[in-house]
């Protein structure tokens, strides 16, 4: 069956979808994040098939999202690092970690902390005006078309 194109869609969300909208990507991504640079320590994490991670990281890789650097040529080996785009990715994914606490922990509370490094105090994501500085949530704004609109 084959998948549909979200990235030709003039819909940013669709396009963010088309780079890591199947479950594995964000994963993979997290893992990176955390410093889970090479397949071998991926795969073991997420205990996803060898060939289906080798998938998904080319796709990162093609998208530009992932740069994958040789740390060996005897024999070749190779690690994967995020690349800016790939960074401002995660930046996605804190958002995710934050609605997922809230929504998804139950009682247990979050499996994992965040300490911000500006401040040092254990803190979350949240979203704010990039001109103004107010928080920023879906009830706050009002939608215009913009220069990408599709005619």
């Amino acid at each position: 069956m084959q998948r549909t194109q979200f990235g030709t869609m003039a819909c940013s969300i669709a396009r963010t979808l088309d780079v890591i909208g199947e479950p594995w990507s964000p994963l993979i991504l997290r893992d990176v994040y955390v410093g889970m640079t090479r397949f071998e320590q991926i795969q073991q994490d997420l205990g996803i098939s060898r060939k289906v991670l080798a998938e998904r990281l080319k796709r990162l890789v093609g998208n530009g999202v992932l740069e994958r650097r040789e740390y060996s040529d005897r024999p070749p080996r190779h690690e994967y690092v995020l690349t800016a785009k790939g960074t401002e990715l995660c930046d996605l994914l804190l958002v995710m970690v934050r609605w997922g606490d809230r929504w998804t922990a139950g009682e247990a509370g979050p499996p994992v902390l965040y300490r911000h490094h500006a401040c040092g105090e254990i803190s979350h994501v949240e979203p704010h005006c990039s001109v103004c500085g107010e928080p920023m949530h879906a009830t706050d704004l009002d939608l215009v078309p913009g220069p990408g609109q599709a005619v």
